[in-house]
């Protein structure tokens, strides 16, 4: 952390883009437009911007694993996420850290190694490297890592995932459109059938198992599905006592968002329709799509587009998701197409941060946590970050001539 003066940027302001210098004293913004002797950085014909805050982002776990099976150090793959993140003005992430039933990479055993490996690191790091709980609602074994996590030194948020309902979905009912997966009428598949092994393969090869293995891992699991309600209610509770932020994910009813909203969850993870995005507008809930949608123009599960929603005033927030560049990309996508940069930012850090607890960070203004992301960015083409700071400490640096001169 040192003290120095951003002198020539265009910096992107919480109302508008101006010209202006940004002082940074003890690792926040100390002051705008002021005099000062601190080293300085000419960042002429960059635009300074909030450093991004990503809510939920997986692609970390294509360095856990980079190829299926075949699991890397944790140290080394932590740290090349880290710098991923940094390289592309990630100053805060919230990993989505799979808590499952499930052997292999997404297994508790993985995620208690990644929980406790970043907490160790954490030093060492670049980013300011958290977790989402994101956990599985059929597994109860998780809620000690749960409590683990939270215990831990950098808060946590809980993800509400129930991807074994949707694997147990009938084929005829559309994953968009599925009922809320606790009510009793849930269409399920045939458990025994050959289409629900096939449909199994690629999770069974996630998680190191042969496809009948996993099945009838799957089947043992499904038939405990009467206790989930009871364990979602208990996680809901630890997440309330500790004041965490919560989401849903993949909601598709007004009924799912509905129920957990009433647990705490005030974010709603991915609506899967329009329709349940509303609801969750109507009841002030936070709404998150993700950027890889925003910046490619469609979902790749057929879910609403991003920039769709974001015209209708029905997304708040865009995540990285799968791939860390994607926010950037979004950006760039949706400027183009003529939304005012001022509109979007507040997208990719002030709105995460806000809904994530984090008050003290996503926006240029004095007093703010100095986190900020120098980008090059030509009109019409897709920004580079070419400085990332992290509480007023530089952590990635593209270029030379960016180091503070006297």
């Amino acid at each position: 952390m040192q003290n120095l003066q951003i002198i020539g940027a265009t910096a992107l302001l919480p109302d508008r883009l101006a010209r202006t210098s940004v002082l940074v004293e003890g690792g926040h913004v100390a002051a705008l437009d002021a005099a000062s002797d601190a080293p300085s950085i000419d960042a002429s014909g960059l635009i300074l911007a909030p450093a991004l805050v990503d809510i939920h982002g997986d692609a970390f776990e294509r360095q856990l694993m980079p190829r299926p099976g075949v699991v890397f150090p944790l140290d080394a793959a932590l740290f090349e996420t880290d710098r991923q993140l940094a390289g592309n003005g990630i100053a805060t992430a919230f990993h989505a850290l799979t808590l499952s039933w499930e052997p292999g990479l997404r297994s508790l055993d993985m995620a208690a190694s990644v929980i406790r490996g970043l907490a160790r690191l954490a030093p060492r790091l670049a980013a300011e490297n958290r977790v989402q709980l994101r956990w599985e609602t059929f597994c109860p074994e998780a809620l000690p890592l749960i409590a683990e996590a939270i215990a831990g030194p950098l808060t946590p948020s809980i993800a509400f995932n129930d991807h074994t309902s949707m694997a147990a979905l009938h084929p005829d009912t559309p994953l968009q459109v599925r009922p809320f997966e606790q009510d009793p009428t849930f269409p399920v598949a045939d458990l025994t059938s050959p289409g629900f092994a096939a449909k199994m393969a690629d999770r069974a090869k996630r998680a190191g198992l042969s496809i009948p293995d996993y099945v009838a891992l799957f089947q043992a699991r499904w038939d405990r599905r009467a206790d989930v309600p009871a364990t979602i209610a208990q996680v809901a509770a630890m997440g309330r006592e500790a004041g965490l932020a919560m989401l849903s994910h993949d909601d598709s009813q007004p009924q799912t968002r509905a129920h957990f909203r009433a647990l705490g969850a005030k974010i709603s993870e991915f609506p899967m329709n329009r329709a349940t995005a509303l609801a969750a507008r109507d009841a002030g809930d936070w709404i998150v799509f993700g950027a890889p949608n925003a910046a490619r123009g469609t979902s790749h599960l057929g879910s609403p587009g991003a920039g769709e929603m974001i015209r209708a005033g029905l997304c708040d927030i865009l995540a990285s998701d799968y791939v860390y560049p994607a926010m950037l990309a979004a950006m760039a996508r949706l400027r183009a197409e003529g939304l005012a940069l001022e509109t979007l930012w507040p997208l990719i850090a002030a709105n995460p941060a806000r809904a994530s607890g984090l008050t003290d960070r996503g926006t240029i203004t004095q007093g703010a946590r100095a986190d900020l992301v120098l980008l090059d960015w030509p009109e019409g083409e897709t920004p580079r970050p070419v400085m990332t700071l992290r509480a007023g400490r530089i952590v990635h640096l593209a270029s030379s001539d960016l180091l503070p001169q006297r």
